[in-house]
């Protein structure tokens, strides 16, 4: 059983990175909401009587949408590393089930022999990576070009 919970696998591995990820995504949403509850719109609706739920959902959740899912789209990064990190070191997903950092661990013992069994797979991580980091500035600065573009009504 212990081997089951704490051994190597996709689902541990699931398991692992929501434990750990989850944090940043709290505090952000905390900070957030701490934030807006201090702007002019949320303390009219206060004011008016709005309830806290009426508040929250019409307030202040549309507000903190937009920076939660831009941590989103950086935190897919973080997290294909770190599963290419894990099963680099044989903590992550088993054979026959593939993964960038298993093929990277494959490939090492053939570097020199045959490159590009490391090769093909870092840079297809690398890539990827760079391609979801560069999808989350696009979408954080179409995110913020919509706010701003609210703000000037």
């Amino acid at each position: 059983m212990a081997q089951e919970i704490l051994g190597p696998g996709i689902d541990n591995v699931v398991l692992a990175l929501s434990v750990v990820g989850w944090v940043g995504y709290a505090r952000l949403a905390r900070a957030q909401v701490l934030s807006l509850k201090h702007r002019e719109h949320v303390q009219a609706t206060i004011v008016l009587g709005a309830g806290p739920v009426r508040i929250l959902r019409l307030h202040l959740l549309p507000l903190i949408l937009a920076p939660l899912i831009v941590e989103a789209s950086f935190g897919v990064a973080g997290v294909v590393i770190a599963e290419a990190g894990l099963s680099f070191l044989g903590l992550g997903v088993q054979p026959p089930a593939a993964s960038w950092g298993a093929m990277i661990r494959d490939g090492a013992r053939y570097l020199l022999v045959a490159p590009h069994m490391v090769l093909v797979p870092g840079v297809a991580l690398a890539l990827v990576v760079l391609a979801v980091n560069l999808l989350g500035d696009r979408l954080r600065d179409r995110l913020r070009d919509r706010l701003d573009v609210r703000r000037e009504r």
